[in-house]
């Protein structure tokens, strides 16, 4: 892999950045065309996911025994929490919402932790997390081409797709 791809993809990867700060920087440093940058990001977006799903708890009681993971688990579990409202009322359905929506602490990483707070089946939660990190990507990708306003239109009909198939999918 080519090093502008291998920063792409760690930056999608990473907790803070994901593919919200992936997207435009494949595109607006890197000049990458729009479907390359799209299928590197998600890519580097999916790549902690499976890991998050199945080792989130093995992590928790790993960083009890280290004061500073410890702190730096519960700050992030605190602010979770804090948007538990979505994931109580819409359930699997809220975790898809939770990660589409590409604001800071709304992606695939924070989905991970609330679907292991709430304790939701892994596989549900996989299709919620890819579908909300799908939704996401296209809301973002939308914005640098054409602005605020088709990206909001573009996440709502591409998310209403997804959340007909997610939604039959884990019924």
């Amino acid at each position: 892999m080519f090093k502008d791809e291998l920063i792409v993809l760690l930056t999608a990867a990473l907790p803070i950045s994901e593919l919200r700060g992936a997207i435009p920087l494949a595109i607006l440093k890197f000049n990458f065309p729009l479907w390359k940058a799209f299928l590197i990001s998600v890519t580097g977006n999916l790549l902690p996911v499976i890991p998050l799903i199945l080792f989130l708890g093995l992590f928790e009681k790993f960083s009890e025994k280290i004061p500073f993971l410890n702190k730096i688990f519960n700050f992030f579990k605190i602010r979770a929490l804090k948007r538990k409202k979505i994931i109580e009322k819409y359930e699997i359905l809220g975790i898809y919402l939770f990660v589409a929506i590409p604001l800071p602490f709304t992606g695939a990483w924070t989905g991970c932790l609330l679907a292991y707070l709430f304790m939701t089946p892994p596989f549900p939660t996989f299709l919620a997390v890819l579908s909300g990190i799908l939704t996401a990507g296209v809301i973002v990708s939308t914005i640098l081409l054409v602005g605020i306003k088709w990206g909001i239109l573009a996440g709502v009909l591409f998310g209403g797709l997804l959340l007909l198939i997610l939604n039959f999918l884990v019924r």
